[in-house]
């Protein structure tokens, strides 16, 4: 069995998280028993919900434990098997962790999933075809619910998520504005991605100037909102809802270090009858067949080309993990291992 190397979690943050909360150690393979297959990892999905987990404190999923493998999703193919539908060569996703090996029970409902690559790449299956591309499926068709001609706006918008939603709401008649941070993020939303327009919001101080330029590119207010960064965004996309408009909450990245995010102006969730829902994809795997068929004929299409950030080896994984916290990386951010 391989000698492999693992990131682990060393300490917790104190405030903002830095690379020196992570360390790499080596460890041996264990041999396998039966039902079980070894995995050589080749990408490793970075993602923001990995800044909450490092926390100790009461949240939707435990908190990592310290010592042990940093939670991640990964694909790559099983070199050894135990299991009777698992063989040598197979391509697979599952949550591998922040390593180059794992030893995984295929017998565990869900903890491996084979893959075809004929017609989508390896690494779309972390980010288009996987558990971001679900995660706008669901938020906007589950909650959102849009109608051809709604307006609907989602924000860091040229991520993973971001650009998903963009492409399974287009589908679906919807004017579609973004709101990202940079000229060079806007222009790719808009041009290669296909958002009807994206809004720069490092261009604005408060969330009066963001909302009057949310009322220029969505002249007819705003009927859905996809949530990924709470603060003075959401505080502005509020100022431009609609009357019975609904806000799918998936994350709020300008909290991850801690810091309360206060909300300027709730009474407006009550004179706008707002509907407001927060959502944990890996709670609705029911839906993940039918979500995963539509996004990988989007891919197949040519209608979804998402970008990728790729860092390259295990070592980089905690300094990729920064800038994604940061907004650095272009589209998903992966480790090629």
């Amino acid at each position: 069995m391989p000698t492999n190397h693992q990131i682990v979690l060393d300490n917790r943050p104190q405030g903002e998280a830095t690379v020196d909360n992570f360390k790499l150690v080596t460890t041996d393979t264990p041999a396998l028993t039966d039902g079980q297959v070894l995995v050589k990892h080749h990408f490793l999905s970075l993602d923001p919900y990995m800044r909450g987990r490092m926390n100790d404190s009461k949240s939707y999923a435990a908190s990592q434990p310290l010592g042990e493998v940093m939670i991640g999703g990964t694909v790559g193919e099983v070199v050894d098997s135990k299991h009777p539908k698992l063989k040598a060569g197979d391509q697979v996703v599952g949550m591998g962790g922040w390593q180059e090996y794992s030893v995984v029970d295929a017998t565990q409902p869900g903890a491996l999933r084979k893959v075809d690559t004929t017609h989508v790449p390896l690494s779309y299956y972390l980010g288009a075809v996987g558990m971001p591309g679900v995660t706008a499926w669901y938020g906007l068709v589950k909650i959102i619910a849009p109608k051809a001609g709604d307006t609907v706006v989602v924000s860091a918008a040229t991520g993973a998520v971001g650009s998903a939603f963009a492409a399974l709401a287009k589908a679906r008649g919807c004017r579609v504005v973004g709101i990202a941070g940079g000229p060079e993020k806007c222009a790719y939303a808009v041009n290669e991605l296909g958002f009807d327009a994206c809004i720069d919001y490092k261009l604005h101080k408060d969330m009066y100037s963001l909302a009057k330029a949310l009322k220029q590119d969505c002249p007819d207010g705003i009927d859905g909102y996809f949530e990924n960064v709470g603060g003075m965004v959401l505080d502005a996309v509020l100022l431009r809802m609609n009357a019975f408009g609904r806000i799918a909450v998936c994350g709020m990245i300008a909290g991850y270090d801690g810091a309360p995010l206060p909300l300027t102006n709730p009474a407006l969730i009550l004179v706008n009858r707002l509907k407001i829902e927060g959502f944990i994809v890996s709670e609705h795997m029911e839906i993940w067949p039918e979500a995963l068929a539509e996004l990988g004929a989007l891919v197949a299409e040519g209608k979804l080309r998402p970008r990728e950030t790729v860092a390259e080896g295990l070592a980089a994984a905690p300094e990729a993990f920064m800038g994604l916290l940061k907004g650095k990386n272009f589209g998903k951010q992966l480790v090629r291992i």
